[in-house]
């Protein structure tokens, strides 16, 4: 495991790219790369079938949006992301502690979600939208 200050990553617990034409990205990576996926509703279709990341889902930008601000609406004053990644860290808290210290504007902080996952999230120099997590379902194989 990398440490770094009070960040200790265990492994990365999720990554894809943020959808904006839903068809075209079903289309490529369902029909042209053959990928699999479960559809949960609002479009958003993931699987855990990988290797690689524990989970890898096509999530739409509005669904990234209502998770961060509450709206289906990116805020113009924010880069919108291309892609999301989580790490699964020791403490959400801590880490997100660490990296505020660091300069990185947290768009939500250490916030449960209904699923049983605590999550913080920003976007990277690049324009991912990074999410700082811990994930009890993902914790059993650590």
């Amino acid at each position: 495991m990398e440490r770094i200050g009070n960040i200790g990553i265990l492994f990365i617990a999720g990554f894809g790219p943020i959808v904006r034409d839903a068809e075209a990205s079903r289309k490529l990576y369902c029909d042209s790369l053959g990928i699999s996926f479960k559809q949960e509703s609002g479009g958003y279709l993931h699987t855990e079938a990988l290797n690689g990341a524990k989970s890898f889902a096509l999530w739409p930008l509005s669904q990234a949006a209502q998770s961060c601000f509450g709206s289906e609406s990116w805020p113009d004053d924010i880069p919108v992301p291309q892609a999301w990644l989580e790490f699964d860290v020791d403490s959400v808290e801590e880490a997100t502690e660490e990296l505020e210290s660091r300069g990185y504007r947290m768009l939500v902080k250490s916030r449960k979600e209904p699923w049983g996952q605590t999550v913080s999230r920003f976007v990277s120099p690049e324009g991912l939208l990074v999410g700082i997590t811990f994930t009890p379902g993902m914790r059993e194989e650590v």
